[in-house]
């Protein structure tokens, strides 16, 4: 096939040749190995072969097209197709240190704005975390509130999680603890606990926090639509110490297991009682600790029975009372 550009392999599973391109090609075998050239542009088979090499134009006879060996020609395209696999392959290795002097230039604070850019929009926002998780991280730190996520999110995480633990990388999460009565939740944490990623549940209001390799942090500004993206090492360091591992310290180890703690059923209690003895409103408490409003009612009233009270107001009465007797 000299002079002419070898041809794309066929993506893995797929045929090489069409079936109207095996019965032209066994046509013209049978028809002595030889046919008539006729306008091979406008015939797709055709265009196939010869794209090939399965057929060949006759030195001698311009008219016609010759049927090459297929043993011959499989021989000398594979050998081509598995160097340029390997070159490609050699490429695909070689490329994050290639470039990684490029993408520390391209995420300098310089070139984004400043140590603190702001990104608005969620797609914007999603576009720019995949952007800086795609080449390998040493370090995945994050704080994810809100409860359970859909499956379909845990699902597409998995394998990105998987290949950055299989790199090397050290990963911890913080969870609400009703994500450790949500199957997939559980299904998805107990898979990663295995290659060595870490996971804790916190019974508390918190806000949502990621950080990549210490060099970058996100935060969301004033809900789900701005986010920041931080580039300060001295605030980073602050998310990390103040933020990220205070609450580390204060969460309980999440290895996907069913069996529940026994503190977290009390202490997931005792927030909801601080915050209602503090005015917050079953809505917002309910989404500030990740569960549902069903949930936060239904522990509303094993509480009122507990303290053999009627009503929320009762109910407040004697929290605070016994929040009174606990402080003294």
């Amino acid at each position: 096939m000299s002079g002419r550009e070898q041809p794309v392999p066929a993506a893995a599973g797929s045929r090489l040749l069409s079936s109207d391109a095996r019965a032209l090609y066994l046509k013209a075998v049978h028809n002595g190995g030889k046919m008539e050239n006729p306008k091979w542009g406008e015939n797709a088979a055709l265009r196939e072969l010869i794209d090939l090499g399965l057929l060949i134009p006759d030195g001698e006879s311009p008219g016609l097209l010759i049927a090459a060996d297929p043993a011959q020609l499989s021989f000398n395209l594979s050998s081509t197709w598995q160097r340029q696999a390997l070159d490609l392959l050699s490429r695909a290795i070689s490329l994050p240190a290639e470039l990684g002097e490029l993408a520390d230039e391209f995420h300098s604070p310089g070139q984004e704005g400043g140590p603190i850019e702001y990104v608005r929009g969620k797609a914007h926002i999603n576009q720019r975390l995949q952007q800086s998780t795609a080449t390998r991280i040493t370090e995945g730190l994050a704080m994810q509130p809100g409860g359970p996520r859909p499956p379909e999110l845990l699902a597409a995480g998995l394998e990105r999680d998987l290949r950055s633990l299989h790199q090397g990388a050290t990963m911890r999460s913080i969870y609400n603890a009703s994500t450790r009565y949500h199957q997939p939740t559980r299904e998805f944490v107990a898979r990663l606990t295995r290659e060595g990623y870490q996971f804790r549940t916190l019974d508390e209001p918190y806000a949502r926090l990621i950080i990549i390799d210490r060099r970058l942090a996100i935060i969301p500004v004033g809900g789900d639509e701005l986010a920041a993206f931080i580039h300060d090492p001295g605030v980073i360091d602050f998310l990390i110490e103040e933020v990220f591992e205070r609450h580390w310290t204060r969460a309980l180890e999440f290895d996907g297991a069913t069996t529940i703690p026994q503190e977290v059923i009390p202490r997931l209690r005792q927030t909801i009682i601080d915050l209602l003895l503090s005015g917050t409103n079953h809505r917002v408490i309910a989404r500030r600790l990740g569960i549902s409003e069903r949930t936060l009612a239904r522990h509303i009233a094993e509480m009122r029975e507990e303290y053999n009270v009627d009503s929320l107001f009762q109910l407040g009465y004697m929290l605070g009372r016994s929040s009174q007797q606990r402080s003294k």
